[in-house]
């Protein structure tokens, strides 16, 4: 290797560290001999490590700390000397404890302490008596071992302490806020077979200029500076930009794609009336989907203001007898106070009603992308909370060609599916219905949208005459897809690699 070369790209605080490298010496040692903080001589250090100039052996120590109260005592005494001094006056606890001003915790830890060493002998004769005993007379005039331990220079190694100090140590770790131990990593620094050929030849921080300043162009004094080479073969941390949270970024493009279609958005609030949830989609009140297994409810209040009441009688009819539909309807007795009842929105075809019934263009297209709420097991591909993508185009000559063709093209424009497959369903309010499913690269087939074509029995009461296509994507799902995920969670993960890493969105 080059040494000329690499004196060439030795950096400032390189320069000024490496003449002061000692065997074994450690880096807070080094920073006072190189006139750096700890910080400069770390980056110098770790530098010169790549560079393979120097040898970093770490050893990890186990030191122990005066703490708040240790840091008390030092000064003041510990509180059983205290105690013991105030015993040789006053024989009453009470008494002790106002004459040494101690707190009632200290009091306990002193009388613990001296009866361990037999200094006190403590009796109950109407309250609490302290005697003192020839020990405690003897102890009054010499140091504890406790007392002389607190007196060492701090912080030190734990495996340092002799047998004595070991003793003192476990008696004081044990009470409050004495000592405390922390466990540090030392680095200690050695040169290298290469870092002595190139210290040999000769280091100096002024031979090298890091930086060319605006004052040196000015001045010209640039020609005659020799600037530090840019090592671009080392090793650099890697820099993380600061980015959008994948999946959100993956919604807005969905939204924004989805607008640049021509779709106008539709709103709704998160706690609906069953009535838009289920009733003004021609789904039956007895239906499976309606129980607590399939949809949550509120618990208060439990039920809201329904709309008008034309609107009403005219969704009542479709499901007792058809209305004017030419349908027979479900042949059931409609109940307002189940209709009235609020739930968290469990679809985002519940929107499409709210707007139905308010008029909207025709031809027109609109769509939702809304958060919605549905009780489920949660694992790898299924969660409670989630978010949807419905939509719908009312027109007059609407069929269901138009359906798979817009089905087809936004899944394969979204996801980058390479195959998708539409299969028959079923749902109350489409006729005829269809589920549309893509192949994900690990999980095979996975069901991303149904769709079909309303039902008059759900448009006339709303004042809707023309055919309507719809259809309601899992927008996570489609998310999976797209950003190479394999658990659903992890749309909403804190992993700092998911985030990092993911796959670029769209």
């Amino acid at each position: 290797m080059n040494v000329n070369n690499i004196l060439d790209k030795l950096h400032s605080f390189e320069r000024k560290v490496l003449p002061n490298i000692s065997d074994g010496i450690t880096i807070s040692k080094l920073a006072k001999k190189s006139s750096l903080k700890e910080v400069e001589t770390t980056r110098g250090v770790q530098w010169l490590y790549n560079k393979k100039l120097v040898n970093i052996k770490k050893k990890v120590k186990e030191l122990i700390f005066l703490d708040e109260n240790g840091r008390k005592y030092a000064r003041e005494g510990l509180p059983e000397r205290r105690f013991l001094q105030a015993s040789s006056r006053e024989t009453n606890v009470n008494e002790i404890q106002k004459l040494a001003s101690l707190e009632n915790d200290e009091v306990n830890v002193c009388i613990g302490a001296l009866k361990k060493k037999a200094a006190v002998i403590v009796e109950k004769d109407g309250g609490l008596k302290v005697k003192l005993t020839e020990e405690g007379k003897k102890l009054l005039e010499k140091e504890f071992l406790e007392e002389q331990f607190l007196k060492k220079e701090f912080p030190f190694e734990v495996s340092s302490l002799d047998p004595e100090e070991k003793f003192s140590f476990d008696n004081l770790i044990k009470r409050k806020k004495i000592l405390k131990k922390k466990v540090k990593k030392i680095k200690k620094v050695s040169l290298t077979k290469l870092g002595k050929k190139v210290l040999k030849i000769g280091v100096s921080e002024k031979e090298r200029v890091d930086k060319l300043t605006h004052e040196m162009l000015k001045k010209g004094s640039w020609k005659k500076k020799k600037f530090r080479a840019y090592d671009i073969s080392i090793n650099v941390p890697k820099i993380f930009a600061g980015k959008r949270q994948p999946y959100s970024e993956f919604i807005d493009k969905v939204r924004e794609k989805v607008v640049s279609m021509g779709f106008v958005e539709m709103s709704g609030p998160i706690i609906e009336l069953e009535f838009y949830n289920f009733d003004a989609l021609y789904q039956p009140q007895g239906h499976p989907a309606r129980t607590w297994s399939a949809a949550y409810r509120i618990k208060e209040p439990k039920t809201g203001t329904l709309p008008a009441k034309k609107i009403i009688q005219a969704v009542k009819s479709a499901h007792e007898n058809g209305g004017e539909t030419n349908s027979t309807g479900w042949n059931y007795e409609w109940s307002e106070k189940t209709a009235s009842q609020l739930m968290p929105r469990a679809h985002d075809t519940a929107i499409s009603p709210r707007f139905l019934a308010k008029g909207v263009k025709i031809p027109g297209k609109y769509f939702s992308l809304v958060r919605c709420y549905r009780p489920d097991v949660i694992d790898a591909t299924h969660g409670v909370e989630f978010n949807q993508l419905g939509g719908f185009v009312v027109g007059k000559d609407l069929s269901f060609r138009d359906l798979l063709g817009i089905l087809k093209d936004f899944t394969i424009e979204m996801t980058g599916a390479k195959e998708v497959k539409f299969f028959p369903d079923y749902f109350p309010f489409t006729e005829p219905s269809v589920q549309i499913s893509a192949k994900h690269p690990d999980f095979g087939w996975m069901e991303l949208a149904g769709a079909g074509i309303f039902r008059p029995e759900m448009t006339e009461p709303l004042g809707i005459k023309e055919p309507v296509i719809a259809w309601g994507f899992g927008i996570d799902r489609l998310a999976m897809l797209k950003l190479g995920i394999e658990d659903i969670r992890d749309l909403f993960s804190y992993k700092l690699d998911f985030l990092r890493f993911c796959k670029k969105v769209l």
